[in-house]
């Protein structure tokens, strides 16, 4: 399995995602589900991939000589030379079907089903940034101000602490370590994601990024936020009152004297009925 996770800001894009993939207990893997897209000076896009492997290894390679055709001037269209992120999304889900249409069928014969989760977002020269996930048919959606985030794969275990923290006004750094907190409560619940990690740091209208590292269990900065977010959870677990149940003992008690919140009643006796 994986999780990637996205973000949209005012201030740049930020990308993160695992390298874990299994196909059983015994059959655990390193594999990259992140690449980078980039012209200088002119664009900068980044693919997330999810799901299964030789499908998004697939679609990788083809979305380099995919092309669609301009509806107005006729012209080949690719990637590397769109003139917008939603042209280059387009590409991106014609090379999603057309992968469908090459292995879909054998796949299906084999049990096993067309499955692919994709993130896609970054900057070309002549409009601002643009985020879109992108799913197994090749139809796509694109971040907003109210969702200004994505994710794919084991998704659950670090949707929270995003909720809670991002915005599109959020800082790039800040961001940064929402990201790598939000896969540090992923790679604590979940074992089908795993080091090392692949982050890239976009700021807005550079077209190019420096930004770009692996962390693995080494790296001394992920270190420090595991050690840290697991000890100030606790620390903000312990200060929060246990329950109590004698609404004279404090001024929150757990059972109020209000009409509905009583419990459902205990059965004592063979003729009395639930409330």
């Amino acid at each position: 399995m994986t999780y990637c996770v996205a973000i949209k800001l005012d201030a740049g894009l930020v990308f993160l995602s695992d390298s874990r993939t299994n196909a059983g207990l015994d059959q655990i893997s390193t594999f990259r589900k992140m690449i980078v897209y980039e012209k200088p000076g002119d664009r900068f896009m980044v693919l997330l991939s999810a799901g299964n492997l030789s499908i998004s290894q697939s679609v990788r390679e083809i979305l380099q000589v995919e092309q669609i055709k301009d509806t107005e001037s006729g012209e080949a269209v690719t990637i590397w030379n769109a003139k917008s992120m939603f042209d280059a999304v387009r590409v991106l889900g014609a090379a999603v079907r057309r992968v469908y249409e090459r292995d879909a069928a054998s796949l299906r014969q084999a049990g096993v089903e067309f499955n692919v989760s994709l993130i896609f977002g970054g900057q070309i020269q002549g409009e601002g940034m643009r985020l879109f996930q992108v799913y197994s048919p090749g139809n796509f959606i694109e971040a907003t101000p109210e969702t200004p985030y994505f994710q794919v794969g084991e998704s659950k275990y670090g949707k929270p602490v995003l909720d809670r923290v991002i915005t599109p006004a959020t800082p790039l750094n800040e961001a940064a370590k929402c990201a790598l907190v939000s896969m540090d409560s992923t790679l604590k619940s979940n074992l089908s994601v795993g080091l090392p990690l692949d982050m890239v740091v976009y700021e807005a209208n550079r077209f190019q990024t420096d930004k770009v590292v692996c962390i693995d269990e080494n790296n001394p900065y992920f270190q420090m936020l595991h050690g840290s977010w697991g000890q100030k959870l606790r620390e903000v677990f312990d200060s929060i009152e246990d329950p109590v149940w004698d609404g004279a003992a404090t001024d929150i008690p757990l059972m109020a004297a209000l009409g509905r919140a009583k419990p459902l009643k205990k059965i004592t006796t063979p003729d009395e009925k639930l409330i």
